[in-house]
């Protein structure tokens, strides 16, 4: 990279000794004629193009050195995104040469967001600034364990019916042993394809950190945004995954007597109903307004029940961690055994690939490129009932 660095900055000095030279001669027709030639002008134009690129390639490999001078302090170089592991290959530096047809590469997601994923955008001179909405925290998919897949469905044995029958018997029974009962049923997972697009000028291709923030400021998170609501609440109709929630057992009270039941206690009791199902419930999904309303709560002399305000912490609710998550509507929640891969498990058949075409319908004529994002997924709940849903509906909204 060093190298790199050092090559470039000796063609820009070639470069501003030859607008200098350009210069001279400039001045010498001006006097001469009080105009420029054509030809003097065009050799300044296409020097001062080569000038503008050459320093933003200087500032992309500066930027990189200084990335990875940080990660080596730890011993190892700083992951790049997804938009920096597309910039730096060899295939698109051929297509950014010679932007014909469709450019299309896998990429590995970054292990942590660096500055990159919010990234610098296009410089002023180029287009105007964008300026990036909010993102919301995405929590659904960190819950569960993930495998991978090499088909376009999965196939997996859905416990029905456990009857524990074991019991202790003499050294020498008279009659059987008990006999214990496990029924199963074969379902069939298939694998989403969740995808989107973007259309972009074609000075895109020529502005490294435009393109990185496209891809990680932009598609990636709208693809995982969806990807959230699919794994929670996705129909299972048609092309849509059949999610968490969708499956999940219906809420019903265990028999426990409550008074005055609030929100929290509805909680529990639906806690319970998991673990009755013998799995151990380690997470519980709500809608960050529910939440809100929960952390609220104050007693008779105006003080918060259980939360504190100066002290910040995971969200946490009866020893479980809390996600808050627009995903879920407001008056529901969910409560499950989440991690173990037991209950539930997502599966990766295609990590987020981009693909980038300039021949996409009327691209060529319009000076446009397309930039499309896509990944595949699935998900297989071998246990609905270690998840219960469930709403607020008939409890007092004081509460």
């Amino acid at each position: 990279m060093t190298q790199e660095i050092e090559q470039i900055n000796a063609s820009l000095k070639a470069v501003s000794d030859q607008l200098k030279a350009h210069a001279e001669r400039a001045e010498k027709e001006i006097k001469a004629s009080a105009k420029l030639s054509e030809e003097t002008r065009a050799s300044v134009d296409k020097l001062l193009t080569a000038q503008g690129e050459l320093q933003a390639r200087l500032q992309a490999a500066e930027q990189l050195v200084v990335k990875l001078e940080q990660g080596s302090g730890h011993g190892q170089h700083a992951p790049r995104s997804m938009g920096e592991q597309i910039t730096a290959s060899e295939e698109y530096a051929a297509f950014a040469a010679n932007p014909r047809g469709s450019f299309r590469m896998g990429v590995k997601a970054a292990i942590t967001e660096g500055a990159a994923s919010a990234g610098d955008l296009i410089v002023p001179q180029r287009v105007p600034g964008i300026i990036t909405p909010g993102q919301r925290r995405l929590t659904i998919r960190d819950l569960i364990n993930w495998g991978r897949t090499t088909s376009n469905s999965i196939e997996f044995a859905r416990e029905l019916v456990y009857t524990n029958s074991a019991n202790v018997v003499s050294e020498n029974p008279n009659s059987n042993k008990p006999e214990s009962n496990i029924t199963f049923e074969a379902d069939t997972a298939p694998v989403a394809t969740i995808a989107h697009w973007i259309p972009a000028s074609r000075q895109v291709l020529a502005d490294a950190p435009q393109l990185q923030s496209y891809i990680d400021g932009r598609l990636r998170y709208g693809l995982k945004l969806k990807e959230e609501a699919q794994l929670l609440k996705g129909s299972g109709v048609g092309l849509n995954i059949d999610g968490i929630y969708t499956q999940a057992t219906a809420y019903l009270n265990p028999g426990v007597t409550v008074q005055a039941e609030t929100r929290i206690d509805r909680l529990r009791l639906a806690l319970l109903q998991v673990e009755l199902s013998e799995y151990y419930a380690d997470g519980i999904v709500l809608s960050p307004i529910d939440w809100a309303s929960i952390e609220l709560l104050k007693t008779t002399d105006n003080a918060y029940l259980f939360a504190n305000p100066s002290m910040a912490g995971m969200p946490s609710l009866w020893g479980r961690n809390i996600v808050p998550t627009q995903s879920m509507d407001s008056g529901d929640f969910l409560v499950g055994a989440f991690g173990g891969g037991q209950a539930v498990q997502g599966w990766d058949r295609e990590d987020v690939s981009v693909a980038i075409s300039y021949e996409d319908r009327d691209n060529f004529v319009k000076n446009m490129v397309t930039i499309l994002c896509e990944e595949r997924i699935g998900l297989t709940v071998y246990r609905p009932a270690a998840f219960v849903k469930g709403d607020f509906d008939d409890i007092i909204v004081a509460s």
